[in-house]
């Protein structure tokens, strides 16, 4: 199975199942405040200049 085929079979899934958006929905959320939660606490401050000084030293810019 490829990508393409995993995408539109779990499309299917979704559109018979719609408890399954729902799960994905809070799943993401879950993700998005601890991702938000970390951050806040890595780059205290400006986090603009502190997130770009993180980045610098790991090279991803």
């Amino acid at each position: 199975m490829n990508n393409i085929d995993y995408v539109k079979l779990y499309a299917e899934k979704m559109r018979d199942d719609n408890r399954l958006f729902a799960q994905q929905k809070i799943l993401i959320e879950s993700q998005l405040r601890g991702s938000s939660s970390l951050f806040k606490r890595m780059f205290k401050g400006d986090f603009k200049t502190e997130a770009r000084k993180y980045l610098k030293g790991r090279g991803l810019i």
